[in-house]
């Protein structure tokens, strides 16, 4: 399709390409696996690794570079796996250690790299660390583990401040000592089966070391680290005034528990670990970090990827942006020039398994909010906007350059379960909140299992009717086999923007900003790495159609209009002539 207008390509610059011999993580699109909800190979009704392995082919097809695991360590499932109490096992619920190394192997077999979760702001309560401390004295080597303080109070019957956990009700909890009487109280920055660890003492710096190593020896290619943002206290323990879900205490001043300076001390010195993993000559084998580190503004983000630290930080700002084509040049500028300054490239995202997804969420976000959870009672988002836009949201986003992730499911368009009954609900956050504030449903709703056929037993997602979480009806129509090959499909839409990436290497490219940009709509030029064509994306925000210059389209994410115009909440990339 060409239209006859033209285009000024002389856009202003805001990001430079990339080398052309970059490694690999540079620009790699990584898929997210929620295990529980990937495939389930025993019937059971919770996916595992076995059911992945199974699984690995469809995302060779799909085009991503790389997988990452939610955790599957042993764990008494308090925090669905992110309450560790073995680091260096699999839990039996999701196999062994041989299924991991089988995994591992069949991954690299297709060219598909291996990433795991590392969860070192705190351990279950299960681990056996923590249950030394317990039976340990205070001021033990035990305790010194771990965060414990006397209480305050004339009997210290009072926590030591009034920090809040993430996950509702105060953040500390009292403990009986060995002779039964009441004594410390433990830090535990979410739930109370997840006490925190002491990352000022040397032993537990060491034992992370050694974690690491133990997987990096099973050929894994990186680490995503959980609350990346929170390992380091202030070591005064002062009361706070903020919110727990923010990084600033109030505008200027730090959140005692969040992003201190000393955890770029850690970071530093994993890096130095990773990078002896590296082959000399060999950019391809090089292993990563990447943060999971809830920072704003984009210059203290952007200190985690300093060269001697982390490799990527998701880019959490880009995620919760409201729908409006300000507020998305604003953090696409913002997170290249912070990142740029630093040499480290911006890693974008849009859904995960701790937000609703965008397929839903992007259909009731308004700017500066972002509900944790909707449920049965609340007003009901519109399914075919939501989705709409998720396409538009996605198609903008692999062509910017840099990193990106995708998570489960999201190539098929799937929506948030808005509707799920409050018994099937397992998120400490809806347990301990008991339904008192603005998160109080929890993150259920998007870690629901995935549809893989329409018909058969649990939509294809294992042998068996049995699901952990229940599958809404919509997932159905949605699953693989209804969308496999179909023109037009969600899925088919992912396929294609990831091959284009790829072919082009678009994650090596640099981003200049078309004149066509305006109030409602985005417009930018990506000159792909290899320096062969310029592509011209437009997303229109606005209500009316925009009329496209001369060129070839290649792909967009709704049809266009009958005169070749974008319509509403669509992105196309467009082949410009100029272009070799």
């Amino acid at each position: 399709m060409t239209h006859a207008s033209t285009h000024d390509s002389s856009g202003t610059l805001v990001h430079p390409a990339d080398s052309p011999d970059s490694p690999w993580w540079r620009d790699a699109v990584i898929y997210q696996i929620y295990p529980r909800s990937w495939a389930d190979a025993n019937g059971d009704g919770i996916g595992d690794l076995p059911g992945i392995t199974a699984r690995l082919p469809y995302l060779r097809d799909l085009g991503v570079d790389a997988v990452w695991l939610s955790p599957f360590y042993v764990s008494p499932m308090n925090d669905a796996g992110y309450d560790v109490a073995d680091y260096r096992d699999i839990d039996p619920v999701f196999g062994t250690l041989e299924d991991a190394d089988t995994l591992i192997a069949a991954a690299h077999d297709l060219g598909l790299k291996i990433l795991i979760d590392l969860v070192p702001n705190h351990t279950s309560s299960e681990h056996e660390w923590f249950k030394a401390a317990l039976a340990a004295a205070p001021g033990s080597r035990e305790r010194n583990r771990y965060i414990f303080r006397d209480g305050s109070g004339p009997h210290g019957d009072l926590p030591p401040n009034n920090w809040r956990s993430v996950f509702g009700g105060q953040g500390w909890s009292r403990v009986n000592d060995p002779d039964g009487t009441p004594g410390q109280w433990y830090l535990h920055i979410f739930d109370t089966t997840q006490p925190d660890v002491n990352w000022e003492n040397e032993e537990v710096r060491a034992e992370y070391d050694a974690i690491l190593r133990f997987w990096l020896d099973r050929g894994v290619d990186g680490f995503r680290v959980d609350v990346a943002h929170g390992l380091v206290k202030d070591q005064t323990f002062p009361d706070t005034t903020g919110s727990m879900h923010t990084a600033e205490n109030e505008p200027g001043h730090r959140m005692p528990m969040w992003d201190q300076d000393g955890v770029h001390d850690i970071y530093r010195r994993w890096r130095r670990i990773l990078d002896e993993y590296t082959v000399p000559g060999d950019p391809d084998s090089e292993r990563i970090l990447c943060a999971e580190a809830w920072v704003q503004p984009e210059e203290r983000l952007a200190r985690y990827v300093r060269p001697d630290e982390m490799h990527q930080a998701f880019n959490f700002e880009f995620l919760d942006t409201g729908w409006g084509a300000a507020g998305y040049r604003h953090v696409i500028e913002e997170s290249y020039r912070s990142n740029d300054a630093v040499g480290a490239p911006t890693t974008w995202v849009l859904s995960n398994h701790d937000v609703i997804r965008h397929a839903t969420r992007l259909a009731i976000l308004s700017e500066g909010y972002r509900p944790n959870g909707i449920g049965a009672d609340d007003p009901q988002p519109d399914a075919e906007l939501g989705l709409r836009r998720a396409r538009a949201a996605t198609t903008m986003m692999l062509a910017l350059p840099g990193g990106a992730y995708v998570y489960q499911g999201e190539e098929l368009g799937l929506p948030e379960h808005t509707t799920m009954p409050d018994e099937w609900r397992q998120d400490p956050i809806f347990h301990r909140t008991k339904g008192t504030d603005e998160f109080a449903l929890g993150r259920d709703g998007c870690r629901v299992p995935m549809p893989w056929t329409k018909e058969g037993p649990s939509a294809g997602f294992g042998p068996s009717e049995r699901s952990w979480l229940p599958q809404p009806a919509a997932y159905a129509g949605l699953a693989v086999d209804q969308q496999q090959g179909v023109p037009g499909s969600t899925l088919t839409l992912y396929r294609d923007l990831l091959d284009y990436r790829r072919k082009h290497r678009f994650g090596h490219g640099s981003l200049a900003w078309s004149p066509l940009t305006d109030a409602t709509t985005l417009a930018f030029l990506n000159t792909s790495g290899d320096g062969t064509r310029t592509v011209l994306v437009v997303t229109n925000f606005g209500p009316d159609p925009v009329p496209l210059p001369g060129g070839d389209v290649i792909i967009a994410s709704s049809p266009l209009t009958d005169d070749g115009a974008v319509p509403t909440d669509t992105t196309v990339w467009l082949r410009l002539p100029s272009a070799s």
